[in-house]
């Protein structure tokens, strides 16, 4: 059991690690309460979140490549790496998606109710690749 705890502190502490003075831009329209919901839980995830409001979110996200099938209420994009967080990604596959170079991006498509900043992460969200394949279960 002890064991057991100690592996969770870790894995818990290691998420910290990587994500700690990551810096993140992220656009979102001014009108979107949801969006600030997930700035939130990356600050909370210890994420450098900056946030910049904008209308015209459908420019933002042509110039980025995100694929329009995958389209969500933001985008954010990593500055170190320039990979792109589409919509209500969890903190943990943000960290995935950091921990592997090669991915452009990942997706919460749409406005899952089970995704941070719409509602409580139950295990069955489903983020996935630009590629559309799954990428990870939150």
């Amino acid at each position: 059991m002890k064991l057991w705890l100690a592996a969770a502190a870790l894995a818990v502490a290691s998420s910290f690690a990587q994500a700690a003075g990551t810096a993140i831009t992220v656009y979102q329209d001014p009108n979107c309460g949801c969006c600030t919901g997930w700035v939130e839980h990356m600050r909370d995830a210890g994420f450098d979140v900056t946030a910049i409001k904008t209308a015209d979110m459908a420019s933002v996200k042509q110039e980025l490549g995100v694929p329009p099938k995958l389209g969500s209420c933001h985008t954010g994009v990593v500055e170190a790496t320039g990979q792109i967080i589409e919509g209500h990604v969890p903190a943990n596959a943000v960290n995935k998606l950091l921990a592997d170079s090669s991915v452009k991006g990942v997706s919460a498509p749409g406005m899952p109710l089970n995704a941070p900043g719409m509602g409580e992460l139950d295990g069955n969200l489903v983020t996935v690749d630009f590629n559309g394949k799954p990428f990870s279960k939150d």
